[in-house]
């Protein structure tokens, strides 16, 4: 049986788009953790946003085929946060009933168990012709 899920306030969106350049990672880095600091997590817990938040921009960057930007939308919520990285193909080309929830990644490298380990829902597709998008949550006091 299911444990009933808690109801959570929407606190705000925040969204953001950077160069598909690894200098603008940082940028994306210091938005989020920006955005984390509102909620009660801890220093570590924000640290460990901002690396899994750097992997994710870099998979982009690493998998996205050229693309000129990255899109990253975090939804603050009471209980926790959620984000999105997506090459500027997701918004390009995808189409949401198009879009698949998950392909496995050959040779699934670092980046994705690092993330893994780091956050506490990880869904993520790369293709190489809708592009490549990350969706991780992290609860608070998790």
């Amino acid at each position: 049986m299911n444990a009933p899920e808690t109801t959570s306030e929407h606190l705000g969106t925040v969204e953001l788009r950077i160069p598909s350049k690894p200098e603008w990672v940082a940028v994306a880095r210091l938005a989020v953790a920006a955005i984390a600091n509102r909620l009660p997590f801890s220093v570590e817990e924000i640290e460990d946003l901002k690396l899994a938040i750097a992997e994710a921009c870099t998979m982009c960057i690493q998998q996205g085929g050229g693309t000129e930007s990255i899109d990253i939308t975090c939804e603050a919520a009471t209980s926790h946060l959620r984000v999105e990285v997506r090459d500027h193909r997701y918004r390009e080309r995808g189409d949401a009933a198009k879009r698949p929830s998950v392909i496995a990644v050959e040779g699934e490298g670092l980046g994705i168990f690092l993330i893994q380990a780091l956050m506490d829902k990880l869904d993520y597709s790369v293709d190489p012709q809708l592009g490549t998008e990350l969706v991780m949550t992290k609860r608070v006091g998790a």
